[in-house]
This record gives structure tokens, C-alpha cells and sequence, in this order.
């Protein structure tokens, strides 16, 4: 997402940094290209000018011209402006009824009932909630079969009447089932249609006059572009929605939906998904998304998906392991497990300062650990805790347990020697001093 967003804008703060004098035609050069780049990526043309009239005026106000480092200076600016534009803070998201009644409204196709399957999980991984779903989608037993498999794969009952068409008096019966089985959250997945009409917009809307949900959510799929955006603002006449959910992160977009929304609708983007994994939803930080649209990395939720993932207490026992040079094979295939807990590789990577733009062109498979593992699942619970016992003769073994020639067996093994040396050096450092580890 944002891949060519970013390098326009990187082009166009490249041209304002090359220059030996900055004057005012150059800046009015950079705001135009800031333009075009936002319009490529189906921003709306009067956005796009708002956004960029506002940063020219800031520029000037900000003496850009007589700046030691203009480029940064401008870099600065439209960061700002970028997460002003959508939302500036992170929203609000109310789940303090009891149960909180948070209600799902979309198109078809638009990733709804895969969101709240998402959405459940998160509430009760990272919220400490007991969610229920409920299937209100009366026109599609495929969209209750869904929810159910869902259902099944995170732990959260579902609530459906596969025989009763009345959508209503299925979301009533489902709270009352919340309130007697003590489920403090009611996840409600409307039905969607291929487009726009009445009878949807009818039907949600006497749902939310029913029950009055504590949350709204409108789910877009990011991938429509512009048209995201009008669906949006025909659900909110209607709904008047309390956030946006922008889903399909992860394919080609370029990103105009979540640059335009908020403008459009005046509602903040709450969460953000992508993929089909249901660990893969992140709440919404507008000054985080536009350090990426600018190419800056996203350190912060990289440091974040890493604590949910690493136990504290394992990472001491781990620190003092590689202190006395004892990091092994088990060790390794540990934290190779707990780094794809944390979500797809290469987005996790793109979180990283300047790696986005390395990584444009790069394919890295979810199973770009495969070989590794099944080299070391091919190796003897003795053989994993003391790698250096791994003779040639063991090597082939490995290698044909594995599926790999044995120069791919020889690559891997170099590879964590010198893993092991680098972690040598570490014990130099004094105690609790090691990189990464929380205190």
C-alpha cells in the first residue's frame, strides 16, 4: 500500500533538497508535484488542493526558504498536514456498555464478516472481553457459515436463527442471549449487497433504531478507491456511523480511500485490516500511517506487535542463554515461531526506516521459513541443543529428512555460526544492557 504515493513524494522532496538556493518557485514547484502524487493515488482533486494550499501556507509561514535544511522543513509540514487529514489522534473506540452492542455495516464483498471475526478476536485477546457474533445477514446462509467457521477458529460463540427473516428480532434475540450467558460484547455482521440500495440501507438502519449500538463501524474495502468514499458518505446519511474500517491494506491500492474519508465523511478511521489471518487488525494511528505514506517506517507498532508476542520472562532466560554462548537450534526455532506471530514478514519489515522502498519489488513469502524449519525439525532434540556435534555425515541426514541438498544444510549452518559470533560480542556489553530487552 502507498508504495508509489511514497516515492512521488520522495521524488518531490528530493528536487526542493537538490536545489543550492530555495526560492519560492521552487517550493511552488514541490507543492505542485505533492498535488499530482495525491491525485495519482485517487485522492479528490478539491483534497488534494485544500492539502497542499495548506501546506504552501505553512512552507511560507515557516520561512522554508531561509531554512538551513528546507527539505526536512517540508518533510515536516506534510507529515503534519498528512495525519491532520486523517484524524490527526487516535479515535475513541466505546466498548463500555454492558454488553456493548457494536454494529457492522458495508457492502458486499467489502471484508465485513471477516472484520468481525477480527474484531472479536481482538476484544478478547487484547481487551480481556467475552464477544459474542451475530449473524443479521438474512439473505446469505454463506455469510452465517462464515461467521460460524470464524467462530469456531477463535473461541466466540455465534449467535444465528437460520429459519427467521427478520433481522431486527434476531439482533434483539441475540443480546438477550449475550445478557444471559454474560457476554459483555455483541458483535453484529449486517447483510451487504453489491451495491447500494433501500432495502439494505432500511433494514441497518432499523437494527441501529432497535438497539441502539454503542459503535457504529463501516467497513470499506480500500481497494475501490474513490468509490469507497462515496459508498461512505451515502452509509453516513443514512447511519450516521460512529468510525471507518478501511480492509484489503495488503493489496495494490494506492491508498486514496484512507487520505479522503475522513475528509469526506468527518469520521475517524478506527481500525485497519489486511489479509485473511485473524490477528492481522491494528488499530488506527494517523501519525503512524503517514510516517509510512513518507517513507519513515513504523517503529513504533513493530516495537508493539513485538511485546504482545515476547513473555518477558522467556527473553531474560533467553539473554542469559546467548551471554554463556548457548543459544541453539530449539532456541532459534522459538523465536522464528514468535516473529511470525507477529503478522505478515514483509509488512513487518516495511516497518523498518528506509527498508519500505528495499522492499518494493521483493516477494518474501508468509512461508519464507519453511526450508529453516524443516532443517531443524530434521535434526534430533540432541542435535538441536548442541549444533556444534552436527558432523557432515549428520548434514546429509538433515538434508534428506528436510527435503534440501546439503549446500542448503551447509548455507543454514554457516549462516547461524556466524549468528552465534555476532551474539559473542553481546556478552561484552554489561549485564542488562542487551538491545531489545524491556526493562
Amino acid at each position: 500500500m502507498f508504495n508509489n504515493l511514497t516515492e512521488r513524494l520522495e521524488t518531490a522532496f528530493k528536487n526542493i533538497k537538490g536545489e543550492a538556493r530555495v526560492t519560492d518557485l521552487n517550493i511552488a514547484n514541490t507543492i505542485k508535484d505533492i498535488r499530482r502524487a495525491l491525485i495519482d493515488a485517487d485522492v479528490n482533486y478539491k483534497i488534494a488542493k485544500e492539502f497542499t494550499d495548506k501546506v504552501k501556507d505553512k512552507a511560507v509561514g515557516s520561512k522554508v526558504i531561509n531554512s538551513i535544511s528546507p527539505g526536512q522543513l517540508m518533510v515536516k509540514i506534510v507529515q503534519d498536514e498528512l495525519t491532520e487529514l486523517m484524524g490527526g489522534n487516535e479515535a475513541v473506540f466505546n466498548i463500555t456498555g454492558n454488553p456493548a452492542i457494536i454494529l457492522i455495516a458495508g457492502l458486499q464483498g467489502s471484508g465485513k464478516t471477516t472484520f468481525s471475526g477480527k474484531l472479536a478476536n481482538y476484544l478478547k485477546t487484547k481487551k480481556a472481553k467475552t464477544p459474542l457474533l451475530v449473524a443479521a445477514d438474512i439473505y446469505r446462509p454463506a455469510a452465517i457459515d462464515q461467521l460460524m467457521v470464524l467462530g469456531e477458529q477463535i473461541g466466540v460463540d455465534v449467535y444465528s436463527e437460520r429459519e427467521n427473516t427478520n433481522a431486527i428480532e434476531i439482533v434483539q434475540n441475540a443480546i438477550k442471549e449475550a445478557k444471559s450467558k454474560n457476554r459483555n460484547v455483541v458483535i453484529i455482521d449486517t447483510a451487504g449487497r453489491l451495491a447500494i440500495d433501500e432495502v439494505m440501507m432500511n433494514e441497518v438502519a432499523g437494527i441501529k433504531a432497535a438497539v441502539q449500538p454503542h459503535e457504529i463501524l463501516f467497513v470499506v474495502d480500500s481497494m475501490t478507491g474513490q468509490d469507497a468514499v462515496n459508498t461512505a458518505k451515502a452509509f453516513n446519511e443514512k447511519l450516521d456511523f460512529s468510525g471507518v474500517v478501511l480492509t484489503k491494506l495488503d493489496g495494490d491500492t494506492r491508498g486514496g480511500a484512507a487520505l479522503s474519508i475522513k475528509y469526506i465523511v468527518d469520521k475517524p478511521i478506527k481500525f485497519v485490516s489486511s489479509g485473511e489471518k485473524l490477528d492481522t487488525l491494528d488499530v488506527f494511528y494517523p501519525d503512524r500511517m503517514a510516517q509510512r505514506i513518507l517513507g519513515m517506517g513504523d517503529i513504533t507498532t513493530l516495537v508493539e506487535k513485538a511485546q504482545a508476542q515476547f513473555d518477558e520472562a522467556e527473553a531474560r532466560k533467553l539473554e542469559k542463554k546467548i551471554r554463556k554462548n548457548q543459544f541453539d537450534f530449539q532456541d532459534f526455532m522459538e523465536q522464528l515461531q514468535q516473529i511470525k506471530k507477529m503478522g505478515n514478514i514483509k509488512d513487518l519489515l516495511g516497518m523498518i526506516p528506509g527498508m519500505g522502498k528495499a522492499m518494493k519489488d521483493i516477494d518474501i513469502s508468509d512461508d519464507a521459513f519453511k526450508g529453516v524449519e524443516a532443517m531443524i525439525s530434521s535434526m534430533t532434540p540432541f542435535e538441536r541443543a548442541n549444533p556444534d556435534v552436527i558432523s557432515q555425515g549428520r548434514r546429509q541426514r538433515i538434508a534428506k529428512g528436510a527435503g534440501k541438498t546439503i549446500d542448503e544444510v551447509n548455507a543454514f549452518m554457516k549462516q547461524f555460526d556466524q549468528m552465534k559470533q555476532m551474539m559473542k560480542m553481546m556478552n561484552k556489553m554489561p549485564t542488562g544492557k542487551m538491545p531489545g530487552m524491556r526493562r
